[in-house]
């Protein structure tokens, strides 16, 4: 078994960085690794995940969810081919660091025969978690910081 595990601190609620991860719909309009997600949202129930490896080649698969817990986790386990040849568990979870900051940690547990032959796949993989993270750091900041209000002063308001 080989894990990679990645984390970032986000400067926004957990709720908001929840909201954006789940958020399947808009994933390609900021997310560099992962390009779409699409299925349920329940344990159980089969997602469409598209994956871009910097500097690689797509690829989708069609993982099962384990864990769907909002504001703390979400996890599935995908597979290539048969199980027990290539398989991952992928999970993010969110740790409430305070009430607008939030430790988002994103990693995967490979298992299978073919893992101990996939080093270069696995260090573009983790290089993907990190561009993942930076990118939902950024969009979840974007979106936390409060619109400016521009306030229009009447200069002497009795004369025109």
């Amino acid at each position: 078994m080989k894990t990679l595990e990645t984390e970032i601190i986000i400067e926004a609620a957990s709720e908001k960085v929840w909201q954006v991860l789940t958020d399947f719909e808009n994933h390609p309009k900021w997310n560099p690794f992962i390009r779409s997600i699409s299925g349920g949202n329940k344990e159980g129930e089969k997602l469409i995940v598209s994956l871009k490896l910097p500097e690689g080649k797509g690829m989708t698969f069609h993982p099962r969810i384990l864990k769907f817990e909002p504001g703390k986790e979400f996890r599935w386990k995908g597979k290539l081919g048969l199980p027990g040849i290539f398989d991952g568990e992928h999970y993010f979870i969110l740790e409430e660091i305070s009430a607008k900051r939030t430790r988002f940690i994103h990693g995967e547990k490979f298992s299978g025969l073919l893992v101990p032959l996939m080093g270069n796949i696995l260090e573009k993989t983790k290089d993907g978690f990190m561009l993942m993270n930076k990118s939902l750091k950024k969009e979840c900041e974007r979106q936390e910081k409060p619109a400016k209000t521009i306030k229009l002063i009447k200069k002497n308001p009795g004369k025109r």
